[in-house]
């Protein structure tokens, strides 16, 4: 992990609210794993904390990497309104993220994502590609208003799309792009609210590698400071905390 001020290099409003930033600078080198996020200083005073944000992709010949994130509050909204040239105080990279030594050429993985669950699961789908592993993509949002990263999904690999309205893809959640799935995975990998996650485990509970990236609120980000700690199954007065032992863990490692 490192700390580094990192230079804007681009941004641009993929749906409403919802935004993408590159970001150029040393700290790239560090990123070898999918899955894993950036804690960034909001450069505002009187906003103390720094906003956890999933890495997007990264490319470490190019020194760059990708953020998407949703304005939801101050902070955010600081964000949204830099442009190209900006400088951003940025920790990372941080967290647990994907593993992926075990999958082999031929094996198929599902990828589920859900709204603002989906940046890092771009990523990780190119690295499972460099592999030679089988990739479906099933991806869930509102309304077709709030669809982003299609085409760059799509270009990856096979994609299912699914929105509440139906205004995009199939009708219903992604649970539903799932049960009319009649393809056996080797691994499921998945990122979203506790909902979307709690299918996924529910559904491929013979699997044995499924992995499931958790939306948290943090703090410090460190492990410090317990404001994400998840409790584990069995165990009294046992937990995790999602920021340093996450936010990856295996399906029945954590109570959602």
């Amino acid at each position: 992990m490192k700390q580094e001020m990192m230079t804007i290099v681009r941004q641009k409003e993929l749906a409403p609210r919802i935004y993408e930033l590159v970001l150029a600078g040393e700290l790239v080198k560090e990123m070898k794993m999918p899955g894993q996020f950036l804690h960034i200083r909001v450069p505002r005073n009187d906003l103390l904390l720094r906003r956890p944000i999933s890495i997007n992709q990264y490319d470490r010949e190019t020194g760059t990497c990708t953020i998407i994130y949703r304005v939801e509050g101050e902070g955010t909204k600081v964000f949204s309104e830099l442009s190209a040239g900006d400088l951003l105080d940025v920790m990372g990279p941080l967290g647990h993220g994907f593993e992926i030594n075990e999958l082999k050429s031929g094996d198929t993985a599902f990828i589920v994502g859900g709204g603002i669950g989906v940046p890092p699961l771009y990523q990780l789908s190119k690295e499972l590609k460099k592999k030679g592993v089988n990739v479906i993509h099933f991806l869930g949002f509102g309304t077709s208003e709030v669809v982003y990263y299609a085409e760059e999904f799509e270009a990856l690999a096979e994609t299912r799309f699914s929105t509440d309205d139906g205004t995009f893809g199939l009708q219903g959640n992604v649970g539903n792009l799932l049960l009319a799935e009649k393809k056996q995975p080797t691994a499921v990998f998945a990122c979203g609210n506790n909902g979307l996650l709690k299918t996924v485990e529910q559904l491929y509970a013979e699997i044995d590698n499924v992995q499931l990236s958790l939306e948290a609120r943090m703090a410090c980000g460190m492990g410090a400071c317990y404001a994400c700690v998840c409790h584990v199954p069995e165990a009294e007065n046992q937990s995790v905390k999602v920021c340093e032992d996450g936010p990856v863990f295996q399906a029945g490692e954590v109570i959602f």
